[in-house]
């Protein structure tokens, strides 16, 4: 069985003429739970911070608001793919990450390119997988 996820706790960002993106915020099926690319929008404010260091912890806040909506958590995650629009936020995005992970062991696996994102003004993005809790 697969299942859709949707939550209010992440962005889930409308294309400019209003109409929904053609995707799911997270699919879980069997024991895992499969992210969409989630991006720095604040879902509580709909801002986007400009500083990369503040993006990369919103978008690992939004990652995980994601999975606990799909009955998984931040201990749970087991591999991200990261993508970065510059590669000189390599260094930063490595502290940032690591300091959101301090308490998680064994750290995810973790694949990081460099890429140019979608939306204007987005500095990272990062989509996983997690077991589901149960």
């Amino acid at each position: 069985m697969i299942k859709g996820v949707h939550t209010d706790k992440a962005p889930f960002v409308r294309f400019s003429d209003g109409t929904e993106p053609p995707l799911s915020q997270a699919i879980v099926t069997g024991d895992l739970v499969f992210t969409s690319g989630q991006g720095p929008l604040d879902p509580a404010t709909n801002e986007m911070p400009a500083d990369f260091a503040a993006q990369a912890r919103q978008v690992l806040r939004n990652l995980v608001a994601v999975f606990d909506a799909a009955g998984s958590g931040k201990d749970r995650i087991v591999k991200c793919t990261c993508y970065l629009s510059d590669r000189k936020d390599f260094p930063e995005f490595n502290r940032v990450y690591r300091e959101f992970f301090v308490d998680c062991s064994p750290l995810p696996a973790r694949t990081t390119v460099v890429a140019q994102l979608v939306r204007e003004g987005v500095l990272v993005e990062i989509d996983a997988v997690a077991t589901v809790a149960r």
